[in-house]
């Protein structure tokens, strides 16, 4: 549903600031948001200035929260958190310093669990397509081939 409604540049600023107050946004959802609202260049520009200098807008901030809100709930592993925030155009520098907050004996008994509980619900007779089944899906999640494959040979023979 796109809205036809024309912005002023402090409408389209309200608007944002309450966008990213609700929850952490990247300069990317920021700039998107300000293209659906069809604003020009020269008032995106003016509007992201505005809400990176009274902290509106923080890409380490909303790169700390999005590992540590992927990693809790949806038990991302350090693959898929990283593909994810590049996706988002974060940089490097930035990855490095949120994949930080995770702390590394959760990082582990998270994993261990994770895959621990998805072993208890593949209903699969072979134990080679069991093996499959369980690295496809902490792949997916984003866990590291080495955890991934020492796991497997831990938890079927």
């Amino acid at each position: 549903m796109t809205s036809s409604k024309v912005y002023t540049v402090n409408e389209a600023q309200k608007r944002l600031e309450h966008y990213c107050a609700y929850q952490e946004r990247c300069h990317k959802e920021v700039t998107q948001k300000l293209y659906d609202m069809k604003m020009i260049p020269e008032a995106r520009d003016q509007i992201i200035v505005h809400l990176l200098q009274h902290n509106f807008l923080n890409e380490e901030r909303f790169a700390k929260a999005f590992v540590r809100g992927k990693f809790r709930i949806k038990k991302w592993g350090k693959q898929r958190l990283q593909l994810e925030l590049r996706r988002k155009d974060i940089n490097k520098t930035l990855i490095n310093i949120a994949l930080k907050e995770i702390d590394n004996d959760e990082y582990y008994d998270t994993f261990n669990s994770l895959a621990e509980r998805k072993l208890e619900t593949i209903r699969e007779p072979n134990a080679q397509k069991k093996r499959k089944k369980l690295a496809d899906y902490l792949f997916y999640r984003g866990w590291e081939s080495e955890m991934v494959y020492d796991k497997i040979r831990e938890l079927i023979p």
